[in-house]
C-alpha cells in the first residue's frame, strides 16, 4: 500500500473484515466518508453534502427515539412488571436499521413498539407466569377482544391491552395507506409467537431436552422476527395480489426464507454465547447446548464452527430469495437484508464481551 495515502491500510482491513454485501450500507458509507476526509485531495462539496445528510438522519433518529422513550415511560410496564428492562435504544436500533430512509419514520416508531412488546412477553413467559397463567394468556391472545384478558393477572392484562391497542392501530394505519386491513394476519402472528413461547415453557416445566433442530425451528418463531416482519410487510404495503399468496397470507403456517433466514441467523448468533451481557435469568437453553448434548465428541469450538456454517447457509438461501423476488416487494426484501446484516452488528462480541462494532455504529449514526 502506498505510504502517501494515510489510513488506506486501515480502510482496506475494515473492508475485508466487513464485506460489502454483508454490511450495512449507511455504516459503510460513514466509514468511507471518514476515509475520504483523510485524503490529501478531497471533494469538499461532496463531503459537505454527505455530512449534511448524515446529520439530518441523525436528528430524525434522535427525535424518533425521544418519541418512543416518552411512549414507553408513559406506558409504565417496566414499573408494573419489574423484570422488564428499559432497553429503548436497543429496541429502536433494529427498525432504525431495517427501515432505512426518512419516509419510513412513523413505521420505525411503530415497529419499535412491537419489538418492545416481544421483549415484555418473553420476560413474562420466562420469569413471571405460571404454566396455567401462561396458557390463559395464550388463549386470550387467540380470542382477540377487549374482554379476553379479564381473567388474567394484572401484569398480563396490562400487556395484553397495550399489545391489542398497538396492533390494531398499525392495522388501521395499513388500511388507511394501502386499502387493506391486516388485523387478521397480525393477530394470527401474535398467536403463533405465544404458541412458540408455550412450547419453550413446557420444555422447561417438564424438564425436557429438545433436539437441536426442534429447538432451532421453534426459536425462529420466538425470536420475534416473523411477528415483526408481518407488521413491516403490511406497513410497506404488500399488494393485494401478493397477499393472496400462501407465503404471505399464511405466515403462521409457513415462514418464507425472506423472514426465516434473518430469524435463524439472529438465534444462532445470540446462542453463540452472546447473550452473556444481558444478565438473563431465563433457562431456555441454546442451540449450542443441545447440539453438544447430541454430539458428545464435539467441543464448544466445534459447535460454534457448525453454527457459523449454518449462518452462512442461511445467507446463501436469503441471497437466492432476494434474486428471485418471487413473492415480496423490493423494499421488503431490502428490510430483510438489513435485518440479516444488523444481526452480526448486534452480537459481535470481542474477547472481553464488548460490543465494539455496535458501539461504533451507534456513535456514527445515532449519538
Amino acid at each position: 500500500l502506498e505510504p502517501g495515502l494515510p489510513g488506506l491500510a486501515r480502510y482496506v482491513r475494515q473492508s475485508l473484515d466487513h464485506p460489502y454485501h454483508l454490511s450495512l450500507m449507511q455504516y459503510k458509507a460513514r466509514h468511507h466518508l471518514s476515509y475520504l476526509q483523510s485524503l490529501p485531495t478531497r471533494n469538499t462539496a461532496m463531503e459537505e453534502l454527505a455530512i449534511a445528510e448524515f446529520q439530518l438522519n441523525k436528528l430524525q433518529h434522535q427525535q424518533e427515539m425521544q418519541e418512543i422513550q416518552r411512549w414507553w415511560m408513559d406506558l409504565g410496564l417496566s414499573h408494573e412488571i419489574p423484570v422488564v428492562r428499559d432497553q429503548v435504544l436497543k429496541w429502536y436500533m433494529w427498525p432504525m436499521t431495517v427501515l432505512h430512509g426518512s419516509s419510513f419514520s412513523k413505521y420505525r416508531v411503530e415497529i419499535t413498539k412491537i419489538i418492545s412488546l416481544v421483549y415484555v412477553v418473553d420476560e413474562i413467559f420466562d420469569l413471571v407466569g405460571t404454566q396455567e397463567e401462561l396458557s390463559l394468556f395464550t388463549e386470550a391472545i387467540k380470542m382477540w377482544n377487549t374482554a379476553a384478558p379479564d381473567s388474567l393477572p394484572s401484569c398480563m392484562r396490562s400487556c395484553y391491552n397495550v399489545l391489542y391497542t398497538i396492533t390494531n392501530e398499525i392495522a388501521d394505519m395499513a388500511e388507511k395507506e394501502h386499502g387493506l386491513n391486516p388485523v387478521g394476519h397480525l393477530r394470527k402472528a401474535w398467536a403463533v409467537l405465544f404458541d412458540g413461547f408455550m412450547v419453550e415453557s413446557k420444555w422447561l416445566a417438564n424438564n425436557q431436552t429438545p433436539a437441536a433442530d426442534d429447538y432451532l425451528r421453534n426459536a425462529v418463531v420466538t425470536s420475534g422476527v416473523p411477528l415483526t416482519f408481518a407488521h413491516i410487510l403490511f406497513l410497506l404495503g404488500q399488494d393485494h395480489a401478493a397477499c393472496n399468496n400462501n407465503d404471505v397470507a399464511e405466515l403462521s403456517d409457513h415462514i418464507p426464507p425472506a423472514i426465516s433466514c434473518p430469524a435463524k441467523m439472529l438465534r444462532l448468533w445470540d446462542d453463540m454465547g452472546s447473550a452473556k451481557d444481558e444478565a438473563q435469568e431465563g433457562l431456555d437453553g441454546s442451540y449450542r447446548d443441545f447440539y453438544l448434548m447430541e454430539n458428545p465428541s464435539c467441543t464448544p469450538a466445534d459447535a460454534e464452527e457448525h453454527m457459523r456454517s449454518l449462518i452462512m447457509r442461511e445467507w446463501e438461501e436469503l441471497n437466492r430469495e432476494c434474486f428471485s423476488r418471487r413473492t415480496f416487494s423490493g423494499s421488503f426484501l431490502q428490510a430483510s437484508l438489513n435485518a440479516a446484516r444488523m444481526v452480526s452488528v448486534m452480537y459481535s462480541y470481542d474477547k472481553e464481551q464488548r460490543l465494539l462494532v455496535l458501539e461504533d455504529y451507534m456513535r456514527m449514526l445515532m449519538l
